[in-house]
């Protein structure tokens, strides 16, 4: 793959909030608005979209890092829409500036960095990890 082929790549993601999407019902809030855990996951989507079909077969990217400004909160019943542009790459490092909208009210902005890596071996360390971690000693 080229990497230069990928800045500029933009990718869409939506979703309509379901009462089970809320804070409230993940404990990670007291209120029926969206979890924040959805945005993130709505971003990653957008990302993902963004770069599927110019990734080479075995290649695939994982969350490295995440800046996320909330600026609105987001209820049940409300369709909102993301958007991420791939901005930048260095070291195997993907940057996308992404946006999620309710409508035209602006809900979140930040940034995601993506590391490129190749889909076997990675999975392969995450095996390898499971099965150190089920043999370590617990107290």
């Amino acid at each position: 793959m080229q990497l230069e082929n990928l800045i500029g790549a933009v990718g869409i993601s939506h979703m309509v909030v379901r009462p089970g999407d809320t804070a409230l019902a993940h404990g990670s809030g007291d209120m029926a608005i969206l979890s924040t855990s959805f945005l993130i996951t709505l971003m990653e989507s957008a990302c993902n979209s963004a770069i599927a079909e110019i990734l080479d077969n075995g290649e695939s990217t994982v969350t490295a890092k995440i800046e996320l400004e909330v600026n609105n909160p987001v209820g049940i019943g409300s369709e909102i829409q993301g958007a991420a542009t791939c901005t930048e790459i260095e070291d195997g490092i993907l940057q996308f500036a992404f946006e999620i909208h309710d409508g035209d009210r602006l809900v979140a902005a930040g940034r995601v960095w993506r590391k490129l890596v190749d889909r076997v071996n990675y999975l392969a360390k995450s095996a390898a990890l499971a099965v150190l971690s089920q043999q370590a000693p617990r107290d």
